[in-house]
């Protein structure tokens, strides 16, 4: 039974890894969102760890900061390549370039595969203990207001989009007139799909809510750690190379942190609970709980 389980991990982890190659040289590693393009090569990452164990989840998280690291080496497609290249790095800062482009480029792409996992354990242990159901609500609540939070920010910044184009434009007037009902839309949805998961978790399963919160670890993970690294150790050149203030650049990283990291992180949300919770009908997750939650 144990070599059957190895077996099995051993061809999910050669079946994510082709995955995470194909997702990397063609545009199915992104979803065009209109005023994004939501990354998801990082869900067969973050799969692998729920199906094949930690270990095997940050070799598939090694194998996503490849195929960054050889995009951005081979056919860079901006100045900032480098950050994700010691090759690059290396013909630019020297030594030291190497070792800050290798931390940015495979560190935070191997914890993607470690994190959720241990996120989907404890979000599992929490739903099944006593004292199950305030944890549910609480957790329910909390990834509703996450949802809430990233469509007013996708709305919002959807109806800039399509003013910009306009002479003239006041962005204070545009604010002012869809501020509040973006607001209220954003607060309904929270609420709405609150209560849809409190109940959907409470009769039929707490699972759900561990997928969701490994697919949102695991976008974040990726985001809160590359674009602060890229912060702290290439605060300089990485303006320069894309055309952004000093002054600027905390809120353009603060900015990519809290647009594109949480709609990311949403859609991960998304897609490894869909994925994740057909896949478990035919295969045995890494971690199962006795009780349900």
């Amino acid at each position: 039974m144990k070599e059957k389980k190895q077996t099995s991990a051993l061809v999910l982890t050669g079946l994510f890894t082709a995955i995470i190659i194909i997702m990397s040289v063609t545009p199915l590693g992104y979803i065009p969102l209109g005023v994004i393009n939501a990354t998801i090569i990082h869900i067969p990452v973050i799969l692998g760890a729920l199906y094949c164990g930690p270990k095997r989840g940050a070799f598939l998280g090694f194998v996503f900061g490849m195929t960054s690291f050889i995009k951005n080496t081979v056919a860079p497609a901006t100045l900032s390549a480098f950050v994700f290249s010691p090759v690059l790095a290396a013909s630019q800062f020297g030594v030291a370039g190497v070792f800050k482009s290798a931390f940015i480029c495979f560190v935070p792409r191997i914890l993607v595969g470690v994190l959720p996992y241990f996120v989907y354990v404890l979000v599992r242990k929490l739903t099944t203990i006593r004292y199950s159901a305030v944890w549910m609500v609480l957790l329910n609540g909390l990834l509703s207001a996450l949802v809430g939070f990233g469509v007013r920010i996708f709305v919002f910044n959807t109806i800039l989009s399509g003013h910009k184009d306009q002479e003239g434009w006041d962005m204070a007037k545009v604010t002012g007139t869809y501020g509040v009902k973006v607001t209220v839309l954003a607060v309904v949805i929270a609420v709405i799909l609150a209560a849809v998961l409190i109940v959907f978790t409470f009769k039929k399963s707490s699972m759900v809510l561990g997928l969701a919160y490994a697919g949102v670890s695991g976008a974040m993970t990726n985001t809160l750690l590359v674009m602060p690294s890229i912060y702290l150790l290439y605060k300089e050149a990485y303006a320069k190379a894309t055309s952004v203030a000093m002054d600027q650049l905390v809120t353009v990283i603060l900015g990519v942190i809290s647009f594109n990291g949480v709609i990311e992180a949403i859609v991960a949300a998304v897609l490894v609970t869909a994925v994740g919770g057909a896949l478990v009908k035919v295969l045995p997750m890494h971690f199962t709980v006795k009780k349900e939650g």
